[in-house]
């Protein structure tokens, strides 16, 4: 074993025996014994450097973090959080909240502008227009949620608009059969792949273990971590933000009332299941500094502004108690 305990009980025998050999055989014995000696303490100095190394090692694995989430950690919300308004008005809807970052989906009601065709049909100068809002707004896309069928054709499609709207990834859930494809789609385009998960029966990525296989291998692939759909799958969040530890991109904040039951609604954030407390504090253990997006299923009466507004407060509150 390379201890130092060790290593100290051979250097005091090597002295007691150094002293006690008779002086008339110095010549051979004692040079005999000082090189096995030496051998020894050289070998157990090997070990001990190698002790330091793993202890810096887990050391900095261990570290404070150095993220302070308040300013590191890019907070806003996800267009989804508004599907039942156009893609206009729920710019409205986050400007009104006060917040920066919006991750916007393909599928949403681009506006009367547009015939209210969804982004996923616009052509690049329709892109244009829903970018120049907005800027307008002085509001940030960096991400943006797609979906493709079983052809690459579509996928390369999806892409294309993320390209257009400049985002550093896309948030998904890429067919199995796909990864190796999509992967080097990611690629090429120079946009990571953030994997989403939805409730068991729903998606493939229910279970974090199937996001890892997926992750496995594919350099392009990260991880969306929606802390709402895991409790309708049974799966714990805090456990599985640990799993993923190292590989999410994006955290889609979302709370819900219990679990095992995928067909429940989310509730506002904080008033159910969802250890964000902890949560939270795991992330930044993890030296996390990406996407906290607010996402909303279900519509209040009244819209979601006002949920979207308690919800803030709530994540403010909990950023302001981590250390």
């Amino acid at each position: 074993m390379c201890l130092n305990d060790t290593r100290n009980t051979s250097q005091k025998k090597y002295i007691n025996l150094t002293l006690n050999t008779d002086l008339h055989h110095l010549k051979f014995n004692t040079m005999k014994r000082l090189l096995a000696s030496l051998a020894i303490l050289l070998f157990f100095t090997a070990c001990n450097n190698g002790t330091s190394s793993t202890n810096k090692s887990t050391s900095d694995s261990t570290a404070t973090s150095s993220v302070d989430p308040a300013k590191d950690w890019k907070f806003g919300a996800a267009l989804w959080t508004f599907h039942n308004v156009n893609f206009p008005q729920a710019l409205d809807e986050v400007d009104s909240a006060g917040l920066t970052y919006i991750e916007p989906n393909t599928f949403h009601s681009a506006g009367p502008e547009f015939k209210d065709s969804v982004i996923m049909q616009l052509s690049p100068e329709g892109i244009q227009k829903l970018k120049d809002l907005v800027a307008k707004k002085g509001l940030k896309v960096e991400s943006i949620y797609i979906v493709g069928d079983s052809t690459i054709s579509s996928w390369k499609k999806q892409f294309d608009i993320a390209k257009e709207f400049g985002v550093k990834f896309v948030t998904t859930e890429p067919p199995l059969n796909m990864w190796d494809q999509i992967d080097s789609l990611a690629g090429a385009y120079g946009i990571k792949v953030a994997i989403h998960d939805h409730w068991k029966g729903f998606s493939h990525y229910w279970n974090p273990d199937t996001t890892l296989m997926a992750i496995k291998g594919h350099p392009n692939f990260g991880v969306c971590a929606d802390l709402g759909h895991w409790p309708k799958s049974g799966i714990v969040p805090l456990e599985a933000v640990k799993k993923l530890s190292g590989h999410i991109l994006a955290v889609h904040l979302k709370d819900v009332g219990t679990y095992n039951d995928p067909t429940l609604k989310d509730v506002v954030v904080g008033t159910g299941v969802v250890k964000f407390p902890e949560i939270f504090a795991e992330l930044k253990k993890q030296n996390f500094d990406g996407y906290i997006y607010i996402e909303r299923d279900s519509i209040e009466p009244g819209g979601n502004l006002a949920s979207v507004k308690q919800e803030i407060k709530y994540y403010n509150d909990q950023i302001n108690k981590l250390k």
